[in-house]
Parts: structure tokens; sequence; C-alpha cells
């Protein structure tokens, strides 16, 4: 024997595995559960996302309807308020007309012209309780 030769039995070459080519069926069959999948996820991702959205809503709507009443209540407040200033804009620019200065000092300070007469109104039938209650 030689010296170079072994008792390791010859090498023969590996068998390369034979791919067997898919069928067209086979990939289908797989391609339709890969887009069953995604179409699987995609709902489940939406579900999720509109129940986070419907929760969401459900805080926010009483806050909003809180909002929305403390809104008309301060229209409200700025109805009354607008027909105050407009009531004492009227009598500011009455109370700085010239035409009427004489008016408005006889009517805050109660004197009269010299040239008129005061008039006084009396009620007749107060003057004639108070007579027949003092009478014994």
């Amino acid at each position: 024997m030689n010296a170079f030769q072994s008792s390791r039995p010859p090498l023969q070459p590996v068998e390369k595995r034979r791919v067997v080519p898919r069928t067209k069926r086979h990939l289908r069959q797989r391609s339709y559960q890969v887009m069953g999948l995604e179409t699987t996820a995609k709902i489940v991702v939406n579900l999720a996302i509109s129940a986070a959205a419907v929760s969401a809503l459900t805080q926010l709507l009483p806050y909003h309807w809180l909002q929305q009443e403390k809104l008309r209540e301060i229209h409200t407040e700025v109805k009354l308020m607008e027909g105050r200033v407009n009531k004492l804009q009227a009598e500011f620019s009455q109370n700085f007309d010239p035409r009427q200065a004489k008016s408005i000092m006889q009517k805050n300070a109660y004197r009269f012209d010299p040239s008129q007469r005061q008039i006084v109104l009396m009620n007749q039938d107060r003057k004639e309780a108070e007579q027949s209650d003092s009478l014994p």
C-alpha cells in the first residue's frame, strides 16, 4: 500500500438535493394565505384605532357639552351687558348735551326755575283714609 492511501473510503460526490419546483397551485394557495393574514392584520389594526377613537370621543363629549353650556351663559351675560352699556351711553350723551343742561340740573338737584310753578300731586283717597284714622 501506498503511504498516502489511507483506510478511508474514497470520497464520493455529494448528491445535491433536487429542488422540486412548486406547482402554481401551491404558490397560489400560499399567496392567498398571506393576503388573508394581511387583511386580518389590517382589520385588527383598524378596529383598535376605531376603539381608541370611540373611547376618546366618549371622554371628550361631556367636556364639549360643558364648554357649550358655559359659552351660552357667557353669550347671555354679554347681551345683558350690551343692554346696560347702551343705556349708560345714552344716559352719558344725554348728560353732556348742552341743550338739555337746564332740565338735567332740575332733575338731579330738584331745583326749579323761578318762572315755573311747582305742582304737587296728592292722592285724595289716602288723605281721606288718614283723616278717618285720626278721628276717635
